[in-house]
């Protein structure tokens, strides 16, 4: 692989705006009419969430996440996608590169709704 090259340099107050934390993958679901989607019900602590990711056709088997922990982007703009919420969005590495995607997992356990950064 080719790394690809690295994106405009932002500010720490620009870091800083994004609230990225670990959750863990409750459900993962089909999306009724959708070849792509899937939707996760996610732990955060102090709530749930419906998280709809793009992984149908990157896993053969997408519900192999079910209890998993993962980092999660929180304060995106809730966004439509198939008639359906999503409330955020689950980070992975190695798709936008072509590779087999990997979830950012924590190295060992933590509690819902811990911070990135």
């Amino acid at each position: 692989m080719d790394p690809a090259p690295i994106k405009s340099t932002i500010t720490i107050d620009v870091l800083d705006q994004i609230d990225a934390r670990v959750g863990t993958i409750e459900r993962v679901e089909e999306v009724e009419g959708s070849n792509k989607l899937v939707r996760l019900i996610v732990d955060f602590g102090d709530h749930k969430r419906t998280i709809l990711a793009g992984m149908k056709q990157e896993r053969e088997n997408p519900g192999e996440i079910e209890g998993r922990q993962s980092l999660f982007i929180l304060n995106l703009k809730p966004r439509k996608m198939m008639g359906e919420l999503s409330e955020g969005m689950l980070l992975d590495v190695g798709y936008a590169d072509g590779g087999q995607p990997s979830l950012l997992t924590p190295e060992k356990p933590v509690p819902n709704g811990t911070r990135a950064g």
